[in-house]
């Protein structure tokens, strides 16, 4: 999960990339980077570290041009410590282009070893967006061999790349001279969405919210195994590139429950009307296990399960109150290094108003349960504050198998739901009563926002990859690349740490 944005204008872009990024800090805070275009001359700027530490003034001014791309980086493979794996990535030939990327090559391995030995291209780092540039980079070279760049050509590539690769991609890369090319993977698991200013700037970006933050307006998603291509002059030419029967629309459900902005538009749904939804659907569920009567009041564990928390104390009749304060210079605990990090940070990161716990029945709402660490601590904060009985009930299903498109979500047996009962669970988060979303009420909930999906990528619930190529060997194989060196238990370097109080935490 990264946050990427392109722009295509005829004024100065830097400020304008500096902006979108914070728009998207929440999609990763461990590296930032930005790429500019002045006449045929890349200008780039990157480093470990937020947008607002990584970008002065003096490296602002050292990037030119009216054309560029930005990325905020979530590492999920290679090294999470390597300055070298931070985007954009660059190769020269042909032609020269930079590529940020947001998603993860399921057959990375397979390609970094074809690059070597049939394509005659190296890598030099760990990262599988590396792989990817590369394998666009060969692409675009064989479809030119003999003529000149061209819309064609460009496409072709793109068709090529969809044959080749596997797993989640959302890529935005610009070409020299030629203009800024996005494209999507046949299921449109990552998201990506293009949008204009009354200027004429064309941008395209993970996130609505960063387009309609900046002033432009939300235009439409990118098709799944759609490219467009910008060209200099503003004008956007598109093109399905991938095999018809491999088009399968079915976004990363997780988007909407956890990673994504409320007030984002993704694939024509509301983030914040679908989190609405899965709350009237776990309501519908609470009801069924715990009589609403024996309920005082619901407090959301902040902040991502706001909304479902409103609907169900609404669709219950109970009050709704906010019993957490969070402070937002702690980052979101289930991708920490470290087990004992985790649970410090929890008491760092929320504190709890006694007086909205004391003598009640309460029900928490979370988004979502990974490792339980979070959700134990704070039943006891809970307990401790005075609460007689605590429930625990979860806008999505139990996470019972590991993510392999993106999302840095621990192994298998690191994840509560795994090989336990809900009982199970219930004992080891320490709560009265666990109530968790259905999943196909969960996918309903948010379906019937856009009834043209497919489906979803609902992995992490259901054991389902969309892309059919995952076995339990290559889960084994992506693991054992992910996040190299990123155990540091003795020491605080959460990667979704929030400063940036415009950002959506959870």
């Amino acid at each position: 999960m990264c946050g990427i944005v392109g722009v295509v204008s005829t004024s100065p872009v830097n400020q304008l990339l500096y902006d979108a990024l914070l728009l998207l800090q929440h999609r990763g805070q461990d590296a930032a980077g930005i790429v500019t275009q002045e006449e045929r001359k890349f200008f780039m700027h990157k480093a470990k570290g937020m947008v607002r530490d990584v970008f002065r003034t003096r490296n602002m001014r050292a990037l030119p041009g009216s054309v560029g791309l930005g990325q905020v980086r979530y590492p999920t493979a290679g090294n999470a410590h390597s300055e070298e794996e931070a985007q954009p990535f660059y190769v020269n030939a042909p032609f020269g282009i930079v590529m940020v990327h947001n998603g993860n090559i399921t057959n990375a391995k397979a390609l970094r070893s074809e690059l070597f030995s049939a394509d005659h291209r190296h890598t030099n780092t760990d990262s599988d967006s590396e792989v990817l540039l590369n394998v666009l980079a060969h692409e675009i070279d064989r479809a030119t061999v003999g003529t000149d760049l061209g819309l064609e050509n460009i496409f072709a590539a793109v068709a090529s790349v969809h044959r080749r690769v596997r797993g989640s991609y959302s890529v935005i890369a610009m070409i020299a001279g030629f203009g800024v090319l996005a494209f999507r993977d046949p299921h449109g698991i990552r998201p990506l969405c293009l949008g204009r200013g009354a200027d004429g700037t064309v941008m395209v970006a993970s996130e609505s919210v960063s387009l309609e933050g900046t002033g432009h307006e939300l235009e439409r998603s990118i098709d799944p195994g759609e490219a467009v291509l910008i060209t200099l002059d503003g004008t956007v030419h598109a093109r399905q590139c991938a095999d018809a029967q491999r088009v399968h629309h079915q976004p990363c459900i997780f988007e909407f429950i956890y990673l994504a902005r409320p007030d984002s538009v993704l694939d024509g749904i509301s983030v914040y009307q679908a989190r609405l939804n899965m709350g009237e659907t776990l309501a519908k569920r609470l009801v069924s296990m715990v009589p609403p009567n024996e309920i005082d009041v619901v407090i959301p564990i902040p902040e991502s399960s706001r909304p479902s928390a409103m609907q169900l104390a609404h669709r219950i009749g109970k009050p709704y109150r906010e019993g957490f304060v969070k402070n937002r210079y702690v980052g979101r605990t289930f991708i920490m290094p470290g087990q004992s990090v985790r649970k410090k940070s929890v008491r760092q990161k929320l504190n709890a108003i006694g007086s909205e716990f004391q003598g009640r029945n309460v029900l928490l709402v979370d988004d979502s349960i990974v490792r339980g660490t979070t959700s134990r601590e704070i039943v006891q904060m809970a307990r401790e504050a005075g609460a007689s009985k605590v429930y625990l009930a979860s806008a999505a299903p139990p996470v019972r198998f590991p993510n392999v498109y993106g999302i840095d979500m621990p192994t298998k047996e690191e994840l509560v739901a795994h090989n336990r009962s809900i009982e199970e669970i219930r004992a080891i988060i320490g709560c009265d009563a666990l109530i968790y979303q259905d999943v196909d009420a969960m996918k309903q909930a948010v379906h019937s926002l856009n009834p043209a999906l497919e489906g979803f990528d609902a992995s992490c619930f259901d054991g389902i990859y969309v892309t059919g190529d995952i076995t339990e060997a290559s889960i084994a194989s992506l693991n054992a690349g992910r996040n190299q060196g990123a155990e540091e238990p003795m020491e605080d370097t959460s990667r979704l740490s929030l400063p940036n109080s415009q950002a959506q935490e959870a």
